[in-house]
């Protein structure tokens, strides 16, 4: 039962740490030169990750498509299968997996490195909140710019059926385009934006959370940023589940 107690502590650790950092999300002062710098290092430093994703999927999903629906003469299809997979499920899950990994490891990395070199307790021992200073920038980071790189990452994966559709299948691009915007609704797209808001906030509190308890040197930095992306990656997978089904229940 030591693992069912350490994952309550975690989860609690973490809801907890996610209510005093929401509070001071919206209460000023706000440290806006660290805001963008990390707006630059999470945002702009994911952008190649989550296209080249995004793009090799919306090719995949293309060609299995077109593969599945020749039997029931429906290849003129695909755009709509393409759009709304991605725009409703795949891009946001699949960008916020990968920028995850690379953004919750990093936050994780370099909170847990000033937590075991005694930073943290430096900021504190100047009256200074280390959750305004440190939490909260990444926080709003994230949240801003992974909504922002699920929209490239769709508009990549749209490109990508489009490519498929256009050389393997003889599809008119017009076409495809077409198909694309007449399929998509503003309720898929709300959807599509709204979870990597919420995915962007798990993953910058699961990184804060596991740098702000790392313990042991150079080790416990290790353990922090493998936790990072593991727990990162279970949240995102279950509460896009529970949104997705909120969602179709409404």
């Amino acid at each position: 039962m030591g693992w069912l107690a350490s994952f309550v502590a975690r989860v609690g650790g973490s809801t907890h740490l996610a209510g005093q950092a929401m509070l001071r999300m919206v209460t000023p002062p706000l440290d806006m030169r660290e805001t963008s710098r990390q707006l630059d290092r999470i945002g702009v430093g994911s952008v190649n990750l989550a296209n080249i994703t995004a793009l090799f999927t919306g090719l995949v999903l293309a060609l299995q498509t077109a593969y599945a629906l020749a039997a029931f003469g429906a290849r003129m299809y695909i755009a709509e299968v393409v759009a709304m997979s991605l725009v409703r499920e795949l891009g946001p899950v699949l960008t916020a997996l990968m920028v995850g990994g690379r953004v919750g490891s990093g936050i994780a990395a370099e909170i847990g490195s000033m937590t075991v070199t005694e930073q943290v307790d430096a900021i504190r021992s100047m009256a200074a909140d280390p959750l305004r200073k440190l939490v909260v920038p990444r926080l709003w980071a994230t949240v801003l710019m992974l909504p922002l790189l699920t929209i490239l990452a769709d508009a990549m994966g749209i490109l990508g059926g489009l490519a498929i559709a256009v050389y393997e299948e003889g599809m008119s691009a017009r076409y495809y385009l077409q198909s694309t915007v007449d399929v998509l609704t503003y309720r898929d797209i709300g959807l599509g934006l709204a979870k990597p808001v919420l995915f962007g906030f798990i993953i910058a509190v699961i990184g804060c959370h596991n740098g702000l308890n790392a313990r042991g040197g150079a080790d416990g930095v290790g353990k922090a940023t493998t936790n990072t992306v593991y727990a990162a990656a279970i949240a995102i997978l279950v509460s896009d589940f529970l949104i997705t089904k909120l969602f179709l229940s409404l």
